[in-house]
């Protein structure tokens, strides 16, 4: 039964069901790019402070960490990607007391789940360190940066995350991001104090610290903003509304479940990549991760995008406005077809450029450069796929999630780097996720026309 509106909320209506189709991407998507590029930065930060140290061992610390890192996406996908969609759903279907009731069991349940991953690394720090490809001489390093974003910082890390999907499953993705970018600019700020020389000399560990602050100040600008707009938002952290109801876990994990496993196995190939790599030696595993973060940018430019406009086809499908969701979409991905084409070829053509703006190393550029190109060629179909993963995921429809989250881990990309490492040793790892995210536009290409010719005989009808 649909519910009378008991709280100003009709600028949101107005957003999602009114305002031009392009204006309203802008204003959801635009806050939420710029987040996920600032985050990047954030990301990008402890590489390059790091990297000003010229000592491969710190840069590899970080590198050997970042799969435990991914693995708090389980956790955020899990809880936020997961209550968001339900969230936007409910508010679309005018069920306003759904969405009080999942942000109360998403946040609680998003505390128990990072405390219990930080308990994890402290109990079992040095097998795990062990298995992530650290040797003898760059352990201690790696259980610095880990002791501080990981046993110490998981909970902070994740939870401004989850609350920051929550935000913005109301419209409100401007405050999600100055929420999430507040941390990121003060861990910029942090880093070069905490790692470097002139500085508290703390090296790869003083870059963890950095983010535990940084985390912790971004979870504190939440805390204030619902406290602030509690007359003026469904979310709500009160305990009470917490309960194991079923049919709300039940559509958090449809969601959720898939989008967390599809993280759990980006850690496991991250962790294979990783360990391919360190066969041949500490230089190359610093060059990869160089790579690796600087690939970031525009995968998460192309990730912003499509959780940017999540809301806004979560409420339309809700709603039953296919024709509004279906040019959501068209522009959605007309959008990121001329941004990723253009992303790859500045790669492409000054991939010597992009490595050396974080270590002077010779060697380690050499590497890079030729890691870049490789990586950068599945640009283009790496945000297509994301788009359309993030569609399914606006829908409910956690059975494709699913499908493509194993898809592309399980069936493609894991062989595809040990297949091309063997034919092509160390430089083929790099074209992996040009294979994989090739073979996977393909497959999301045509269930994107099913869908579209769904929406349109369900309007017919």
């Amino acid at each position: 039964m649909k519910e009378v509106i008991t709280m100003n909320y009709e600028d949101k209506i107005e957003l999602f069901e009114k305002r031009s189709i392009p204006k309203a991407i802008a204003t959801l998507a635009i806050p939420t790019i710029l987040s996920s590029l600032v985050m990047v930065f954030y990301n990008l930060a402890d590489t390059y402070f790091v990297g000003m140290l010229n000592d491969p061992i710190e840069n590899a610390a970080v590198t050997f960490v970042a799969p435990v890192l991914l693995a708090f996406n389980a956790v955020n996908n899990l809880f936020g990607v997961g209550c968001s969609s339900l969230m936007s759903r409910s508010l679309g279907s005018r069920h306003y007391h759904v969405v009080k009731k999942t942000s109360a069991i998403g946040f609680y349940c998003t505390v128990f789940f990072a405390a219990a991953i930080s308990l994890g690394c402290i109990l079992f720090s040095t097998p795990l360190i062990n298995m992530l490809g650290a040797d003898q001489a760059s352990f201690q390093s790696t259980y610095g940066y880990m002791k501080w974003t990981v046993m110490f910082g998981a909970i902070p890390a994740i939870l401004n995350v989850v609350m920051a999907y929550m935000v913005r499953s109301e419209g409100a993705s401007l405050h999600a991001s100055i929420g999430t970018m507040s941390g990121c600019f003060l861990n910029i700020i942090l880093d070069p104090i905490f790692i470097l020389p002139w500085g508290f000399n703390m090296k790869a560990a003083g870059a963890g610290c950095a983010t535990f602050i940084s985390n912790c100040v971004a979870c504190l600008y939440f805390f204030i903003l619902l406290k602030a707009k509690k007359d003026h938002t469904f979310i709500s952290l009160n305990y009470r509304f917490f309960s194991f109801d079923k049919s709300i876990l039940a559509s958090i994990f449809a969601v959720g479940v898939p989008a967390s496993i599809q993280n759990l196995l980006n850690v496991t190939g991250m962790t294979i990549l990783n360990n391919l790599a360190s066969a041949y030696g500490t230089t190359a595993i610093a060059a990869m991760g160089i790579t690796y973060k600087i690939n970031m940018v525009p995968s998460q430019i192309a990730l912003g995008l499509s959780q940017g406009v999540m809301p806004l086809i979560s409420y339309c499908y809700a709603s039953h406005n296919g024709k509004r969701m279906k040019k959501t979409i068209t522009a959605s991905m007309k959008v990121c077809a001329g941004f990723a084409v253009c992303a790859s070829l500045l790669y492409f053509v000054k991939a010597d450029f992009f490595i050396s703006l974080f270590m002077s190393n010779k060697e380690i550029v050499a590497y890079g450069s030729r890691f870049l190109r490789g990586y950068c060629l599945g640009i283009p179909f790496l945000t297509f796929d994301f788009l359309c993963v993030g569609v399914y995921q606006a829908i409910g429809n956690g059975k494709l999630s699913l499908f493509f989250a194993i898809a592309r881990k399980i069936i493609l990309e894991i062989p595809a780097l040990l297949i091309l490492n063997i034919l092509f040793p160390l430089y083929g790892l790099a074209y992996a996720q040009f294979v994989t995210e090739l073979i996977l536009t393909v497959i999301a290409g045509y269930v994107m026309i099913r869908l579209f010719k769904e929406i349109s005989t369900n309007e017919t009808n």
